[in-house]
């Protein structure tokens, strides 16, 4: 059967391109539709699948219902009452016959004052804010997490594809040095030699395809059954444009920086609160009382004032100690602000120090290693080096071209880290330009 085209029952044959049209036409998605995954995509769907995201939402709406909550006045209170009933003498019992029993029907309504109910609102509106800027942590952390995945996938198969080059390269030298054994040129030394050093690789081999197997699993957890799919091209690392600026301005753009400062503003809230609480709320009540068919029905209005006699020592007391948490909360947010602005610094001095890496590695040792695996090469087949030279040569080459990919790893990391460190205008992270 040709591999390049699919027969149908009856004799029709489709191309496959044609197959995916057709499918896509029809609203169909096959699963070869999508034939690699993309960092961006990756980084999508991972905000797309998040539970945590979800529940960010759900807090977001929770905390918007209950800042319209907030700021209404409490339910009245409905109130039913049999006063005066007389429990024994010819009367006992009885609703009707003694004229001071009353049966009363009444409701009572709390006047809480305009300004503390307005406290009381902001106080929950700066819950609602609070509520948002955690979405948007979580955001940005489910990003950093599924694009650290991505690119700790994407180098470790990077490192396979190495290994499995050396691999093949090892065995064919293991030929090499069995047919110089064969004519004489060589010793069997140098053949166990050469099948050991084919075996320490594919140990090697047999790791990385470990941490493979690991990586996927870890990207599965973001982008699920898109993480069976190879992945696209890496994308040119660069750093973000707000890391050449004010780190102090930028930051207090960071998701957590910008919770302590609206921890800051629900403490301020807090004081606004205890400040409007100085002033009691009134209640009134009106109830309707009707006695036997010969009295008279009554109605009565009831006005309530809590007396505020030790407001020195009680509201006064509590308002000190909600200022007193605003400068805890502002203490708090200036401390984690520098401790994320020396992060960033930090981050930013490791990503220099692998940038000279990467330079020294291209510039010297790579050429160095490679031009020495040459040299030992040319001398074996002259007869005048050894197999060992050339099997230690090609080793160092190996870990030279790896110990290239893990700082190149470890660069990537720094820039997921960075690069989705703080939410952009638009509510995305900055693009990467991706290699061709």
């Amino acid at each position: 059967m040709d591999s390049h085209i699919l027969r149908r029952p009856h004799g029709l044959r489709l191309a496959p391109p044609l197959v995916w049209v057709l499918s896509l036409a029809l609203g169909i998605c096959p699963a070869f539709a999508q034939t690699s995954l993309s960092l961006e995509r990756a980084v999508a769907d991972a905000a797309a699948r998040s539970p945590l995201v979800g529940a960010s939402d759900a807090q977001a709406r929770a905390a918007r219902e209950m800042a319209v909550a907030a700021g209404q006045l409490p339910d009245p209170v409905l109130k039913l009452g049999l006063n005066n009933l007389p429990v024994d003498g010819p009367d006992r019992y009885s609703v009707t016959r003694d004229f001071m029993t009353m049966r009363s029907v009444g409701v009572m309504q709390e006047l809480t004052r305009a300004d503390k109910r307005k406290a009381r609102e902001a106080r929950a509106q700066r819950e609602v804010e609070l509520a948002q800027v955690a979405r948007q942590a979580t955001v940005a952390d489910a990003l950093r997490d599924a694009a650290m995945a991505w690119l700790e996938r994407s180098y470790l198969e990077a490192m396979r594809e190495l290994m499995q080059d050396q691999v093949t390269q090892a065995e064919l030298q293991v030929q090499a040095a069995e047919t110089l054994y064969r004519s004489g040129k060589g010793s069997q030394a140098e053949v166990f030699s050469a099948r050991g050093s084919v075996e320490q690789l594919r140990d090697a081999l047999a790791q990385v395809d470990r941490q493979v197997a690991v990586a996927t699993l870890q990207l599965g957890r973001w982008v699920g059954e898109g993480a069976r799919l190879p992945l696209g091209p890496r994308p040119v690392l660069t750093l973000p444009a707000w890391t050449g600026g004010v780190l102090a301005e930028h930051l207090a753009q960071h998701p957590q920086v910008a919770a302590a400062a609206q921890q800051e503003a629900i403490a301020d809230s807090d004081a606004g609160v205890a400040r409007a609480a100085r002033s009691s709320d009134w209640s009134v009540e009106l109830m309707y009382s009707q006695r036997g068919q010969a009295y008279s029905n009554m109605v009565s209005i009831n006005l309530s004032v809590p007396l505020q006699w030790d407001r020195s020592d009680r509201q006064d007391r509590e308002l000190a100690a909600k200022l007193a948490g605003i400068d805890e909360a502002r203490a708090r947010r200036e401390e984690l602000q520098r401790a994320h602005e020396a992060e960033v610094r930090a981050m930013l001095a490791e990503w220099r120090s692998h940038e000279d890496r990467l330079r020294r590695y291209d510039a010297s040792l790579l050429p160095l290693a490679s031009q020495r695996s040459e040299a030992a090469i040319a001398s074996y087949r002259a007869g005048s080096g050894p197999l060992t030279a050339v099997l230690d040569a090609r080793r160092n080459e190996v870990e030279v071209r790896l110990e290239r990919l893990r700082i190149e790893m470890d660069r990537a990391r720094i820039w997921a880290q960075l690069n989705y460190l703080l939410p952009s205008h638009d509510g995305t992270q900055d693009k990467p330009e991706v290699t061709r």
